[in-house]
């Protein structure tokens, strides 16, 4: 099982709820939105490039456009590896929080 850090594992976890391909200012502004702290471009960035190292994330080089200056953006979709390690992560967590929350009954 590969244990991700705290920014990594927000970080696949808005990629996973942003569907699809996305990049990286929404993936930013979506953990904003969520956690209510400022999340910096690098503080994005580099787990982003940390996952699609380790192929959880995969990367997708768009069009240039004249907006851009000529550039292209890169989009982030979830790969199998991705899915897979998110799963591995909510069974962990189901395990070490169990207790925490009295279950309905």
């Amino acid at each position: 099982m590969r244990l991700l850090t705290r920014q990594e594992e927000l970080v696949l976890l808005a990629v996973f709820q942003l569907k699809g391909s996305t990049f990286l200012i929404r993936i930013r502004e979506y953990l904003i939105e969520q956690t209510g702290k400022d999340w910096s471009i690098s503080s994005v960035y580099v787990p982003l490039n940390r996952l699609t190292r380790e192929g959880c994330l995969k990367e997708i080089i768009g069009q240039p456009t004249a907006k851009r200056g000529g550039k292209a953006v890169k989009y982030y979709e979830l790969t199998e590896d991705g899915y897979e390690v998110l799963r591995e992560l909510d069974e962990l967590n189901r395990v070490m929080w169990k207790g925490l929350i009295p279950e309905v009954q």
